[in-house]
């Protein structure tokens, strides 16, 4: 099993505090025509070393939630708190950085280098990382690591060809390991897999709290977000539940009675 790297502690949040805070989110496209909400006014918290699942069906503005928690989208109005710090008051250029040092990205279609290896994809995270602190000659022995963890340390030198899609999903949760962030975010990252195999690779996500991460996946499954040790439902862009830690705070009274 992977441990943190010893530059950087992996989970520096006490387990159940608030990680990531969002207050009074909206995200709005205006036209000349219309102005179309995505998100209505969302609040919300994320506990630390939690499974977090965002649920909903296609349309309640799941991923565009999660793409605003990881500062690759920006709100209309509200914040997005990690930590102490408030992630719309950072430039494009300050949050990629941020991003490359707090968050891991694990895709629904895996988006692996398909001319690179396991070894090399995962290696290539930790070029583009810095290493996460980690001296070159570690990052060989960290990315076989990383492959270990997510069940896939036998394949380490198959290109994503050669791998099932199964396989090649775990790449991609080896890739988002790589630099030992202490969250990492999955938009539906079993959709594009069978039952059985989406099974297992939702389990090897799962045992990732054990070590500290704080694991946050988008998901319209109900089996899936069930599985949640907290839970945000959502529906045409409002929350209509939250279940779980005692960390998450209710967006309006109408969800807290």
């Amino acid at each position: 099993m992977i441990q943190p790297t010893a530059s950087r502690p992996s989970a520096p949040f006490p387990q159940d505090s608030p990680l990531i805070r969002v207050e009074h989110l909206t995200r709005a496209i205006t036209t000349r025509a219309q102005r179309t909400i995505i998100l209505d006014d969302v609040t919300f918290t994320i506990p630390a070393q939690r499974l977090f699942a965002i649920n909903g069906p296609s349309g309640s503005g799941k991923s565009t939630l999660l793409n605003m928690l990881t500062g690759i989208d920006r709100p209309s109005s509200g914040r997005v708190i990690f930590g102490a710090e408030e992630l719309n008051e950072r430039s494009e250029n300050a949050l990629a950085r941020w991003r490359g040092e707090h968050v891991g990205i694990i895709f629904q279609f895996f988006q692996l280098v398909p001319t690179l290896t396991a070894m090399e994809n995962v290696l290539l995270a930790l070029e583009l990382g810095k290493g996460g602190g980690l001296p070159h000659r570690a990052w060989r022995e960290r990315a076989q690591l990383c492959l270990e963890t997510a069940g896939l340390s036998a394949f380490s030198q198959r290109l994503p060809s050669e791998l099932s899609g199964g396989q090649q999903q775990r790449v991609a949760i080896a890739r988002a390991l790589a630099n030992d962030p202490p969250v990492l975010v999955a938009d539906e990252p079993t959709g594009n897999l069978d039952s059985r195999t989406a099974h297992g690779v939702f389990e090897t996500l799962a045992s990732l709290t054990e070590v500290g991460k704080t694991v946050i996946y988008v998901t319209h499954d109900p089996t899936l977000a069930a599985r949640a040790q907290a839970r945000l439902d959502l529906l045409d862009g409002r929350i209509v539940g939250q279940h779980g830690a005692n960390a998450l705070m209710a967006s309006s009274p109408e969800v807290r009675s």
